[in-house]
């Protein structure tokens, strides 16, 4: 009986061996590559043969497996030995059955992984001398049963990487930064990265009222002025409308001519200089954009919208502000903020904000697949071209046109100021009144029936003083 108890401190043993292979298998497989290099360049003990390690990360993976495995099956064998000379063959295997069971799951499964997670660079730095070793003593064996693994599952692997989505990605982004390992801007640069490709470039553009243009037949001379009022060293040139784009005329170009060649900027004409534009469509994504924009070598391009007509310009600035944020220089002193927090539960917004940034800004839904902007939403309700000073309700939110004249003398409003209505819930409905079927209730929003109704009886004068905006310059 006494060699019964050698088989139990043998199974005791393999069971500690098979959890401890189970723990280096996880941090094996968790470690990175990137990380591990880092180490290598800190002098890490251990890391150099890590990083050997990880270059045939398969492999010892799989010789590590074999191994727990080996030691699994052992410490059963052992065990039902034991018990079925103590207890007799029925018994002895219900009992080896129903112990290994509990041990494997416990000691071999769960706890060692949880711990290989746990401290992943820790076990695998510490057991890499022990992981080559193995690795030259059992590297025959460790081929031959790769040998007839891929024989008895034919077909050709892949790469399974740690992030099998997008959603994935962005979760460990986010982790990253509750664990202070990037910084709250550094998490959001990354996330607009991947939002890129989810924008288009209608989204950020220059809509065209707002474009600095310029007509071909003007001389060089007035272009230059224009760029210098402006300080847009890239102006679009027109023909006869301003859906006429014939190219783009370069503030460096003019300079080059007039100065450097000495040629007399009044008898120059722009549509002499002027380069090709470059033309896409207004839906394609930001991605996209810049990627182009990088291979040509150009930071300007034409929207065209689905009708053929010019919807706007975008530039790579543009582009870029999506992902780092608002970017100014000398020539942006009077450039607004996007949102400007009043401190009193109120907002003052530009009335280019998306309508989904200001949902987001008061916790509301705004569906309006009408319009993009918050100016747009203002126009919408009102059911004709808002003035400076128009108030309007939408979805329990008040907003409040603000501007003046333009530098054609034009009104326009530029920002608007929000405000959330008393006695609404997070949703921007009225809590005390209930909407009608006919319309959109008593929320100040009319329905599709009343907006056209109003913009039928509107007076000639009224129209003829809400003119499209001209004010903000392209970049």
């Amino acid at each position: 009986m006494s060699h019964d108890y050698w088989f139990i401190v043998a199974a005791v043993v393999l069971i500690a061996l098979g959890g401890l292979f189970a723990a280096v298998d996880t941090a094996v497989s968790t470690v990175s590559n990137a990380r591990v290099d880092d180490m290598v360049r800190e002098g890490r003990a251990g890391a150099r043969r890590l990083a050997i390690i990880l270059d045939a990360r398969a492999t010892y993976v799989g010789l590590v497996v074999l191994l727990r495995v080996v030691c699994e099956t052992a410490a059963a064998a052992l065990i039902a030995l034991s018990a079925t000379e103590w207890l007799g063959v029925g018994w002895g295997l219900v009992v080896a059955i129903t112990a290994m069971t509990v041990i494997s799951y416990v000691a071999m499964g769960v706890g060692p992984r949880t711990l290989g997670r746990q401290h992943a660079y820790t076990i695998a730095l510490s057991m890499s001398y022990l992981l080559s070793a193995l690795g030259i003593l059992l590297k025959p064996v460790t081929r031959l049963l790769i040998l007839i693994g891929n024989a008895l599952t034919p077909g050709r692997g892949y790469r399974n990487g740690p992030f099998a989505t997008e959603i994935e990605l962005r979760e460990v982004v986010d982790l990253a930064e509750a664990r202070g390992v990037v910084a709250a801007d550094e998490r959001r640069m990354i996330h607009s990265v991947f939002d890129l490709g989810d924008t288009s470039a209608r989204e950020v553009m220059v809509p065209r009222p707002e474009m600095v243009w310029i007509e071909a037949d003007k001389n060089v001379l007035q272009a230059t002025n224009l760029a210098t009022r402006s300080g847009h060293s890239r102006i679009p040139v027109i023909g006869e409308n301003t859906d006429d784009v014939l190219g783009i005329v370069y503030l460096k170009d003019m300079v080059q001519r007039t100065v450097a060649k000495r040629l007399d900027p009044t008898t120059l004409r722009v549509s002499d200089i002027m380069r090709e534009a470059e033309f896409i469509p207004d839906s394609k994504p930001l991605d996209k954009v810049l990627a182009d924009m990088q291979l040509t070598r150009n930071h300007m391009a034409i929207l065209v919208d689905e009708y053929g007509g010019i919807a706007g310009l975008v530039t790579i600035e543009d582009v870029l502000e999506e992902i780092v944020g608002e970017i100014t220089d000398e020539y942006d002193t009077d450039e607004l903020a996007p949102v400007e927090d009043l401190g009193d539960g109120s907002y003052r917004v530009s009335a280019r904000l998306p309508v989904e940034d200001l949902g987001e800004l008061f916790d509301v839904e705004i569906e309006e697949e009408e319009v993009e902007t918050v100016g747009g939403l203002v126009a919408l309700e009102l059911g004709r071209v808002p003035l400076p000073g128009a108030r309007v309700k939408s979805h329990g939110l008040q907003l409040v046109a603000e501007g003046g004249p333009n530098r054609k003398g034009r009104q326009r409003i530029i920002t608007v100021l929000v405000t959330r209505v008393p006695g609404t819930d997070d949703d921007g409905r009225d809590s005390h009144r209930h909407e009608s079927a006919s319309g959109r209730g008593h929320s100040g929003r009319q329905g599709r029936h009343d907006r056209t109704a109003a913009r039928e009886h509107e007076d000639e004068s009224h129209r003829n003083n809400h003119e499209q905006p001209t004010a903000r310059m392209n970049q």
